[in-house]
């Protein structure tokens, strides 16, 4: 899956004063007043947008910069990074459209050029586009587990669930999780958002 990584939104201390009346660094004087690392990202979501309202794009980049600031990781040595959920309802039954999810050939007409995969427990996939991951989870009609690497990123683990939205339609959730930086998050969002495009139009089509 081809990811251009071009950021809509400048991450300065202007543009996050402008959008939301403090720099970064006074953000995170916020952030440490709140308990910083003790009530942990939720704890801070909870506070900046359930109390103060602030824009959600600007609560998780001061997050992450914040936790990059800290050198707050996790056991792997990275941190957390930022949160992609992708929707999609699309008008056809779940078998159908889990099909194009683990059927090679369906997944090389929406997902990646010549796409190979062994959709089961530990098998892995490739494509043209020099993406390649491993199932973690497979669970038929239901939802899969897989890491999404790429020469060009860090690596990720995708979340996709299937839901019966009933009337023969499918509702279609795509998580990522870990993504490390503000820039890419949001090339993959856009992506991804392009990719559920052409699924929905080959499932439907």
């Amino acid at each position: 899956m081809k990811v251009l990584l071009k950021s809509d939104y400048p991450v300065t201390d202007e543009a996050c004063k402008d959008a939301t009346g403090k720099t970064i660094s006074e953000w995170f004087a916020v952030i440490d007043g709140l308990g910083g690392k003790s009530i942990g990202r939720k704890g801070v979501i909870d506070q900046l947008y359930g109390n103060l309202k602030i824009d959600m794009w600007w609560i998780t980049t001061i997050n992450y910069l914040y936790e990059a600031d800290r050198g707050i990781v996790e056991k792997d040595g990275h941190g957390k990074g930022f949160n992609i959920c992708v929707t999609k309802t699309i008008a056809a039954p779940i078998s159908s459209v889990y099909a194009a999810w683990v059927d090679s050939i369906q997944l090389s007409k929406w997902f990646g050029d010549d796409t190979v995969a062994d959709v089961a427990d530990g098998g892995r996939y490739t494509n043209k586009d020099g993406d390649t991951g491993v199932f973690k989870r497979v669970r038929v009609d239901k939802d899969l587990r897989f890491t999404w690497e790429n020469p060009a990123h860090q690596p990720s683990v995708v979340d996709v669930v299937f839901s019966d939205k009933g009337k023969g339609k499918t509702g279609l959730l795509v998580n990522l999780d870990r993504v490390q930086g503000r820039e890419e998050a949001d090339g993959l969002r856009k992506a991804w958002g392009e990719a559920l495009d052409r699924l929905k139009a080959h499932v439907e089509g």
